[in-house]
């Protein structure tokens, strides 16, 4: 017999099997914790300071839930109707509270990107004021615990009509995930309308995330198909592999 081998139906095995769990939830509660606590990811990945394409120029900077100007809280909440209401309908209103809500959470995390209108003059824009700067868009995510792993949860991506289809989505997102990677997270988790065909086609087809085996339509289709939303991940190790995709 295999001296590592483990009755866990013991008396001896349920013990070790509870402290292993144990373990196992300090380091996932660690991971979380450490990634929450990082005050500027950015710092880590200078080439995502700037985008900038021909045309385009936009600046990012992180943001948190719990020190958000009044000017960002309104920016964001306007941003999330003019781009939200038309998908969830008679919904809306309801979401609408609990998008507010969420959007002032200590745990929320935010990449804001604004216009780069200095081209470059570092000085100039410093000075410039929260009032007239013009930002385009955000990305709100959260270091969460999802199957007992822990994730990086994209709860939002919402960008200006007239900058969406330009790459800048594809940018964050590629900036998320080496944060996540970075961070220790097995795996990017997000929701999405079923009737926002743009976002679930950008994900999917352009990015590579699948419907996770979390997702209701994979739970039980039946009650899936009555459902707005879809789950999409994508996975980073064997594990979260196991957990979240569709074999």
């Amino acid at each position: 017999m295999d001296g590592d081998y483990v009755d866990y139906n013991s008396t001896k095995g349920r013990t070790l099997k509870r402290k292993e769990m144990l373990e196992r939830k300090k380091i996932v509660d660690g991971l979380i914790k450490a990634a929450s606590a990082v005050k500027d990811p950015l710092v880590s990945f200078p080439e995502f300071h700037l985008f900038n394409q021909p045309g385009l120029c936009f600046q990012l900077e992180a943001g948190h839930g719990a020190k958000l100007s009044r000017i960002l809280k309104h920016y964001i909440q306007k941003l999330l109707k003019v781009n939200m209401e038309r998908h969830y309908g008679m919904e809306w209103p309801a979401e609408e509270k609990v998008k507010y809500r969420e959007i002032n959470a200590p745990e929320a995390r935010y990449i804001f990107v604004y216009k780069d209108v200095t081209r470059g003059s570092y000085e100039k824009k410093c000075s410039m004021s929260e009032n007239n700067r013009d930002i385009v868009g955000f990305v709100h995510y959260r270091f969460t615990l999802e199957e007992d792993l822990p994730v990086l949860y994209v709860y939002e991506l919402q960008l200006e009509p007239d900058i969406q289809g330009k790459g800048v989505g594809r940018f964050l997102m590629q900036l998320l995930e080496l944060i996540a990677r970075k961070s220790g997270m097995a795996a990017i988790v997000l929701t999405v309308q079923k009737r926002n065909l743009s976002a679930m086609l950008f994900y999917t087809i352009k990015l590579g995330y699948s419907v996770a085996a979390t997702s209701p339509s994979r739970v039980d289709p039946q009650i899936g198909a009555e459902m707005n939303y879809e789950i999409l991940c994508k996975t980073f190790d064997q594990e979260a592999k196991s957990k979240f995709e569709v074999v």
